[in-house]
């Protein structure tokens, strides 16, 4: 659908979320990084409960969790977790080299460092964290970065513990490796200031950018996370979580607006029918007598299993629940997701889209009879399952349907692969957050802020300039360049080779050789820093023509690292101007008659025999002139 975002008052905020490349985790001294399949881990199974706030308060999104009922099983890997991790030891000092990085990035960010580093505790009881909360301190707040839109506020920058990875769920249980938890993480906040998907995205990459440029950040599939606060005119910030790839941001939006905006035309559509609070009963019905001779193989296998079938009304919202939010999902499917997240169905099952499953058309209007609705105007939902489960499911729809009256819930959602979204949990409280008691605040000295200026990234925006203006690099190479993973070794060879070699015979050797070979599905990963520092320190030597870096990668490629390098530069070891005059005689004198012949294609047909001898033995412009030359002596062409 088209949307005119600056007329529904889209306010867009970022969150990203990126794991440091430090050497130790950031409260112990266990590693940073995760354990192989190798590794040995035992087991822990544990249980999270709830307790009430200093204040007297429940937070709800820890009431859901624990309302969930399931145990937690910890893997713990050896050597890659200790008893921080599992919450039988309190935590060390802050990482230090994890607080620099933080600093510098904040620099580059023109945020203002706080004065001193208290570490807080925010509360997170999914099992991600064995305590039962994160371990997260702000370092610096405001700050901007520069948008071709304006300027985007930067809110907070915060350094915190990343959580355990899930590795497994089923029903009453969720089990996590704790290799990840600790691994240091930043988090840069944005203000609420992007007005349109295309700049989110923008944004985010180049956020992203900067933190590549630090060299000090992790990459790959898990380093990097990215959450959006999404808002139109007339609702409420809704969070989501986990956009995983940068460019799924757009549809991210695109999608969550077109949501947001239809549940404001249910509400007004429920308002003009004159549905009110008190029409939503929390009436949980046994409809199973109506299916007892049913054809469809979903409700009967279901009962033979001992499971029965319940019904909750929803007076006023027939045809609602069919009306689709976003792509391949309905008002109907908000509410099946309320029902599986609190109680723990698979699902359910609404009047607006029966008859199906094999439910007959008899067989809804007898639930429609039973639970005293108007087929024409009311709707129900349908849960098969147990009792207790039924009754959380459909309390849970009851209760979202009654805020359909109201517009948008303020909760948190997750991403989905193709765009969409789906509901997560309640948006946590505002006194989720209290001082952590067991780490000494740190003291934001100058000698600390020295150091990290030295670690300050260059903004993307400087180092294209850099490129450009002192490397000479064409503006469309610089920009692949500063987008590439490959930036930081492109700096270290032009640091190390010096005036030796030219920057843009560096640039073309990553960005165009090594990806043409990828493109021919050559396996690059072989060819380290090394092994380049070593081909273009023969072509900075005059050894090696920069014509044979190519050949060079490739048949390296080829034998997969195993043919030694030193030879194969001894392979295409440049050749002296007379070596050549003479091959390009000799080649002229075997295809005289031809060439005679073929006079206006003479240059090719010596060219292309030539280059099959010293191709990448010398430069390809000194053949051309060589030929052009001898064949103007020899024939006069």
């Amino acid at each position: 659908m088209s949307i005119d975002y600056s007329s529904v008052g889209l306010r867009v905020g970022i969150e990203i979320h990126q794991q440091l490349a430090t050497r130790e985790k950031l409260f112990c001294s266990c590693p940073a990084e995760l354990a192989s399949e190798e590794v040995s881990r035992r087991e822990v199974r544990r249980f999270l409960r709830v307790a009430k706030s200093e204040v007297g308060e429940v937070d709800p999104a820890a009431q859901y969790e624990i309302m969930r009922g399931r145990s937690i099983i910890y893997e713990v890997p050896e050597g890659h977790a200790c008893l921080v991790e599992l919450d039988e030891e309190p935590p060390h000092e802050l990482n230090r080299e994890a607080v620099l990085i933080t600093l510098a990035i904040a620099k580059a960010l023109n945020s203002t460092p706080v004065d001193e580093i208290e570490v807080m505790r925010k509360i997170v009881v999914d099992g991600s964290n064995t305590t039962g909360f994160q371990r997260t301190a702000i370092v610096a707040v405001g700050g901007y970065l520069i948008d071709e839109e304006g300027l985007i506020r930067i809110q907070t920058i915060c350094l915190e513990e990343d959580a355990a990875r899930k590795v497994d769920e089923g029903r009453g249980y969720v089990k996590y490796n704790l290799d990840r938890l600790g691994i240091p993480l930043i988090e840069i906040a944005t203000g609420p200031d992007i007005k349109n998907p295309e700049q989110a995205m923008r944004v985010a990459f180049k956020i992203g950018l900067l933190l590549r440029l630090s060299g000090k950040v992790k990459r790959g599939i898990g380093t990097i996370r990215q959450d959006l606060n999404i808002s139109v005119e007339g609702g409420v910030k809704t969070e989501v979580k986990g956009v995983g790839k940068l460019e799924l941001i757009p549809k991210v939006i695109e999608y969550e607006v077109s949501r947001q905006l239809k549940l404001l035309e249910i509400r007004e559509e429920l308002i003009k029918r004159g549905v009110c609070e008190n029409d939503l009963t929390y009436l949980i019905v046994d409809v199973t007598n109506v299916f007892s001779n049913t054809r469809s193989k979903l409700v009967s296998s279901s009962l033979s299993k001992g499971l029965k079938i319940y019904a909750t009304p929803l007076k006023g919202f027939g045809g609602l629940l069919k009306k689709e939010l976003m792509p391949g999902r309905r008002f109907g499917t908000e509410l099946s997701d309320y029902a599986k997240a609190w109680g723990g169905v698979g699902g359910i099952i609404h009047s607006d889209e029966l008859p199906s499953y094999g439910i007959s058309e008899e067989e809804r209007d007898a639930v429609f009879s039973l639970l005293s609705l108007d087929k024409e105007k009311d709707a129900y939902v349908l849960v098969i399952s147990d009792a207790d489960s039924a009754e959380r499911a459909l309390k849970a729809v009851v209760d979202r349907a009654r805020y359909a009256l109201v517009g948008i819930p303020k909760e948190t959602r997750a991403a989905n692969p193709d765009g969409t979204t789906k509901y997560m949990r309640p948006q946590p409280g505002a006194m989720r957050m209290y001082p952590e008691t067991d780490i000494k605040p740190i003291p934001v000295t100058q000698e600390l802020l020295e150091e990290a200026e030295r670690l300050k990234p260059p903004t993307p925006e400087e180092l294209l300039a850099r490129l450009i203006r002192d490397h000479k690099l064409t503006k469309t190479l610089a920009e692949q360049l500063i987008r590439d993973p490959l930036i930081h070794t492109y700096l270290n060879l032009v640091e190390e080779l010096g005036d030796k070699v030219q920057p843009h015979i560096i640039a073309t050797t990553l960005m165009i050789h090594l990806k043409s070979l990828k493109s021919e599905g050559l396996d690059v990963s072989i060819i380290d820093e090394q092994v380049l520092k070593t081909i273009l320190s023969k072509v900075s030597e005059n050894i090696l023509s920069k014509d044979a870096i190519p050949e060079v990668l490739r048949e390296y490629s080829l034998k997969r690292g195993e043919a030694s390098l030193e030879e194969l530069i001894k392979k295409y070891t440049g050749i002296r101007v007379s070596e050549l005059e003479k091959l390009v005689d000799e080649v002229i004198e075997d295809l005289k008659e031809t060439l005679l012949t073929k006079r206006e294609k003479a240059f090719n047909i010596v060219m292309g025999e030539v280059m099959k001898k010293v191709r990448g033995r010398i430069d390809g412009k000194i053949v051309a002139e060589t030929v052009k030359n001898r064949l103007r002596e020899a024939l006069g062409i």
